[in-house]
């Protein structure tokens, strides 16, 4: 069969698969403890994916009670170590870069020829999407080889966090190059921190079988799911103020998805080590302070 033909399937099956109730199951089944058929599962995903083992603080299968745990496992301490510098912006998560560059006329590329409103993705919320007008912003997508854990590109004090309902259609790059709309459609948890530079987004985009979306404040906030956005606005100052480092673990998939950061206007210059494609690693520099 052509392989076009076989994409155009690929991509037109999600739309008719029930996305919700599949993600559900999976996430039930990747959160159960079925003792050696849980082992025997990781095992056969460490083989398909390729996955590096000797970097994980455990590397013997047999030590995750669920699939879950496994797939948000901890990597050795010191293995990747944090770009210093105070104007230094970091990558929040080993990856690969998907997109990044302008936000235009309030629009984020997507993919060749697709691109989606920097408004619909954080949430409808014009002010919040107007501090970013003219800003740059930088899409990573997690693949399931990769370590799932997301971190801090910058220090930041969190301000707001946003639950935004939606599909959950797969990440990858052929969906994001057929399906419109993608990221501003998909469920998602969009995170809002206050720094040196101004405000930063960090969006984590829910996926085809993505159990939950965690967060180190929060806990477990995707499910639920419905059709109601709910907002959270955190204190900036005094004791309940919520701060972060650069490289601080902020939040992790469970089965993995896509990360976007968004950075007001002149705020930062990305690298020249940002290429479309690029497999990235987390705390090492994409972009610095203007």
């Amino acid at each position: 069969m052509d392989l076009i033909v076989i994409d155009k399937i690929k991509v037109g099956a999600q739309y008719w698969m029930p996305q919700h109730g599949l993600t559900r199951l999976v996430g039930k089944l990747a959160s159960a403890k079925l003792g050696v058929v849980t082992t025997s599962i990781i095992r056969g995903f460490i083989k398909q994916y390729k996955i590096n083992m000797d970097e994980a603080l455990h590397s013997d299968p047999a030590h995750f009670a669920t699939f879950n745990d496994f797939f948000v496992r901890e990597l050795k301490p010191g293995l990747r170590p944090i770009a210093e510098g105070d104007s230094v912006i970091t990558h929040p998560a080993d990856a690969c870069v998907s997109q990044f560059g302008p936000i235009e006329d309030g629009k984020l590329i997507q993919a060749k020829n697709h691109d989606y409103s920097a408004r619909e993705l954080l949430g409808g919320d014009h002010d919040l999407a107007e501090s970013f007008a003219d800003g740059s912003f930088a899409t990573l997508y997690l693949s399931p080889s990769d370590y799932h854990r997301v971190h801090m590109p910058c220090d930041g004090t969190l301000r707001q966090m946003i639950y935004v309902p939606g599909d959950l259609f797969s990440v990858n790059p052929l969906t994001a190059e057929n399906v419109e709309n993608l990221f501003a459609r998909n469920e998602r948890v969009v995170c809002i921190f206050d720094t040196e530079f101004g405000p930063m987004a960090q969006v984590l985009v829910g996926a085809t079988i993505v159990g939950s979306i965690e967060l180190t404040w929060e806990g477990t906030v995707t499910p639920p799911r419905g059709n109601t956005v709910y907002r959270w606005n955190y204190p900036t100052e005094g004791e309940k103020a919520i701060h972060f480092k650069k490289g601080d673990e902020m939040g992790r998939f469970k089965l993995g998805s896509t990360v976007i950061n968004l950075f007001p206007k002149e705020a930062i210059e990305f690298d020249a080590s940002m290429q479309l494609e690029a497999t990235t690693r987390l705390g090492t520099a994409y972009a610095h302070k203007r």
